[in-house]
């Protein structure tokens, strides 16, 4: 089915699609809304996280421990006699490398703990993005670019992930480092503790000024990127019109723009980021050098020996040193946090609206449709479908016909109701369908759309991906009947020949043919060709419409055509100009009475001669 968005068809305009075309730019939330989503993620794996925390607090003990273990070692030499106690340092250098590696091991540990944990995590997340894509509306996929949505799922989930596997335990281990260091310090010097008094306000309040500056911009970066993925999606899929009509210079051009444009939001991204990182170290610079200066002072005095001295110098770097870490990982963090923002706001993008609660499911469908005075617009205010009324009767062959724009494909949107009807009512076996559960609704049809899709698999797989029970016999019946048995039957492998890339290996009309064939077997009451067989040729086509007709005897069938020729022998023609029904009636009586499609059918015959 065509893209509502596209022009013509009765769609929006190119400058109304550039202009409702949002990226997902996702939406705005606080940090401590996103940090607790995240932490729920995190909660999934309790244990895993407990035991994280338990090796990240005792390997960090154990490593801070080491400089205690120094200081000793030092004031176990006399200054001035020269005299050592070798026993007290033998004790604590055998008791500082225990401590080292068994806090060496505990890491290692930590970090396979952390980098499980985040495996599940980024799992957890990518199946709760996708399900919810599977249940969004199709509007929404007319709004959004495919790149941009897979940019999400993929950079956008593997930046929260890396921002889990590494900056979650550096902060960890930091926040441990520091608590403990803090503690080693008072336990000292008290006095010199003062000296972080007036340090760490002034890295606490540089740190929160550049955070608010920082994350709109790493909020870019994640949209510019995101445009840019949606732009090579786009261009690759069709590189061969691309080449086509030359305009490779007009595409890479355009590429270099929006190249240009994500590097550009990237370095102005990293560039203020990475300025934390070196300023924060400057400021713990200057409190090391404070610490030395005051106790040197302390030491002259005799209110601190010189191993003290000397595990307080220590410490004090163990302490500033994670502050400036996690200084270093902001830039991090906030591109996590964009990440994390584009993220959810896929995961709480509205779904499509859940069925009424007294919605009855069809069962034993005769295929009775009608229309009653629809109206309906994909922008407010302009319309595509006015006061539309027909009316299908069970096992009849309706088509549809009409110019560019009339509003054909965006009936069969309504039927299968991928969007509702702003006015009027849609009925099958004179049930509104908007009172019966899409699903009941949506497998009443089956379809086959203009854009042919084959998955990945064997041929077999692809005809009979609407019933997965499906025979042996039941698929080549199906495929006989779509003409196409007899190209399959020719393959190396037959029915068991793997198709790759949407079948880029077989032409589009054997593509076009595969999904025909799918549709036969679909044991549905009612039938959609979007101009399933445009890429077919005519003699083809008769033979695929006369099986058609056999297959789907007494059940309803719509068909949009170009090709007046093709729908000579249709039950009932609807004739739509401008989203309203002009004509109706069969072939004949609409060519006896010379109106539009009259009209319609001689202009196609005088452009083929």
């Amino acid at each position: 089915m065509a893209n509502p968005n596209m022009i013509g068809g009765g769609r929006l305009t190119r400058n109304e699609v550039s202009g409702d075309r949002r990226r997902l730019d996702g939406h705005k939330v606080n940090v401590k809304a996103l940090l607790f989503r995240l932490w729920k993620y995190l909660g999934r794996n309790r244990l895993l996280l407990v035991l994280a925390m338990i090796l990240s607090v005792t390997s960090s003990t154990l490593s801070l421990y080491g400089p205690k273990l120094s200081g000793e070692a030092i004031n176990a030499i006399e200054l001035g006699t020269g005299k050592v106690d070798f026993d007290t340092v033998l004790r604590c250098c055998v008791l500082m490398a225990v401590c080292y590696i068994l806090s060496c091991i505990l890491t290692y540990l930590l970090h396979a703990v952390v980098l499980r944990m985040s495996r599940s995590v980024t799992k957890q997340m990518r199946h709760d993005v996708f399900e919810n894509l599977a249940a969004l509306p199709v509007s929404y996929f007319d709004r959004y670019q495919t790149g941009d949505i897979i940019s999400t799922i993929t950079y956008d989930v593997d930046t929260v992930n890396q921002s889990l596997s590494t900056d979650l335990l550096q902060i960890l281990q930091s926040v441990v480092t520091v608590l403990v260091a803090f503690g080693m310090m008072m336990s000292i010097a008290p006095a010199l503790v003062l000296v972080f008094c007036f340090t760490i306000p002034v890295t606490l309040l540089f740190t929160r000024w550049l955070t608010r500056r920082v994350r709109p911009l790493f909020r870019k970066r994640s949209a510019m990127l995101g445009a840019l993925n949606g732009f090579v999606e786009e261009m690759l899929s069709g590189q061969k019109t691309v080449r086509a009509y030359g305009r490779e210079e007009a595409v890479l051009e355009r590429f270099d723009q929006k190249n240009a444009a994500a590097v550009s939001a990237y370095t102005k991204a990293e560039a203020n980021g990475t300025v934390t990182g070196p300023s924060v170290n400057c400021i713990n610079n200057v409190s090391l050098a404070l610490v030395c200066m005051f106790g040197s002072v302390l030491f002259l005095k005799g209110r601190i020996g010189l191993g003290d001295l000397s595990s307080f110098v220590q410490y004090s770097r163990r302490f500033s040193g994670p502050i400036n870490e996690v200084a270093n990982i902001i830039a991090e963090l906030q591109s996590a946090l964009a990440a994390a923002e584009r993220v959810f706001g896929l995961i709480d993008a509205a779904p499509e609206a859940a069925d009424a609660p007294d919605a009855i499911t069809l069962q034993e469908v005769t295929g009775d449709v009608a229309m009653e005075h629809v109206d309906f617009s994909y922008v407010p205010g302009k319309p595509i479908i006015q006061d539309l009324n027909f009316h299908a009767e069970p096992g009849s062959l309706t088509a549809i016909v009409g110019p560019t724009g009339a509003g054909k494909t965006t009936i069969i949107n309504l039927l299968m109701r991928f969007y509702d009807t702003d006015a009027g009512g849609i009925y099958v076996d004179g049930n509104e369908i908007r009172a019966v559960t899409r699903s009941s609704l949506r497998k009443a049809y089956s379809m086959v759309l203009q854009d042919t899709w084959l998955f990945h698999g064997t041929i077999f797989e692809n005809i009979a991906y609407g019933k997965p029970d499906a025979t042996r016999e039941e698929v080549e019946a199906a495929a006989r009947a779509a003409h196409i048995h007899s190209f399959i039957s020719r393959l190396p492998q037959g029915y068991d020949t793997v198709l790759s890339d949407n079948g880029t290996s077989i032409s589009k009309g054997q593509k076009q043919m595969l999904t025909i064939a799918r549709a036969m077997l679909l044991d549905a009451h009612m039938l959609i060709l979007d101009e399933a067989t445009s890429n077919v040729d005519t003699r083809t086509e008769q033979h695929i419409q006369a099986a058609m007709r056999n297959l789907m005897k007494d059940k309803t069938c719509f068909v949009i055509a170009h090709r007046l020729s093709t729908i000579r022998s249709a039950d009932h023609i609807l004739v739509l100009d401008g989203g309203q029904v002009v004509e109706q009636g069969t072939h004949d009586s609409l060519m006896e009475a010379r109106g539009f499609y009259y009209r319609l059918y001689q202009a196609q015959f005088d452009s083929v001669s």
